[in-house]
């Protein structure tokens, strides 16, 4: 199943066997795209689980296949939001949102917002603070988001140590869980663990 044919969603969905249980939608990192190794992975894993799973470009990369987000993010909050409101069209059952680095970010301003209501944040080396540079925490709207979340970080992530990730994962008022993947890095590269599997048993876990 391709989305590419609506306009506002540049998106690629994993099917489940069955009706889906849910839905789940993943973006991308500011250097990557749709198509990253670890949302193929992690959207294959969420589809083997019976949720209808979707990878999808943010307005940025739409704008130009490769290179960095440039501005506030304004533009590719709006995208999101679309993507969300889209979303709840195609199934029942939980809505489960997220993504990798900037994505993941984004999404989550998104959710702090308040503006679309969704069941599960899922979020993949949160972007913490630039590297090196621990006083300019990305923090602020953490506070205000209030559905349960997931932090899947390496422990060698530059963005952000595991003490710090743990910290930030504390504001946020509702349930959540940080699942640390020791050894890797911002990319969340393992040799030895199956970091879809764990990231997708924490959201379950988190949904009840």
């Amino acid at each position: 199943m391709n989305l590419d044919d609506l306009p506002d969603l540049a998106g690629v969905a994993h099917l489940p066997s069955g009706s889906p249980a849910g839905v789940v939608l993943l973006t991308h990192g500011a250097g990557g795209d749709r198509d990253s190794p670890m949302l193929q992975r992690l959207c294959d894993e969420w589809s083997r689980r019976g949720f209808l799973a979707i990878r999808y470009n943010l307005p940025f990369r739409r704008r130009r296949p490769k290179g960095p987000p440039s501005g506030s993010g304004t533009g590719d909050r709006d995208g999101i939001t679309e993507a969300i409101g889209y979303a709840r069209t195609l199934a029942g059952g939980p809505l489960i949102v997220g993504g990798h680095s900037y994505g993941g970010r984004q999404t989550s301003m998104v959710v702090a917002a308040g503006n679309d209501q969704v069941d599960l944040l899922t979020l993949f080396s949160y972007p913490l603070h630039p590297p090196g540079k621990p006083e300019r925490a990305r923090t602020q709207h953490l506070p205000d988001i209030a559905v349960p979340t997931v932090f899947t970080h390496g422990s060698s992530d530059n963005f952000g140590t595991s003490a710090e990730i743990h910290a930030a994962a504390d504001l946020i008022p509702a349930p959540h869980e940080v699942v640390e993947i020791t050894g890797a890095r911002h990319d969340l590269a393992s040799k030895t663990l199956d970091v879809p599997v764990l990231a997708v048993d924490a959201a379950l876990r988190m949904l009840g």
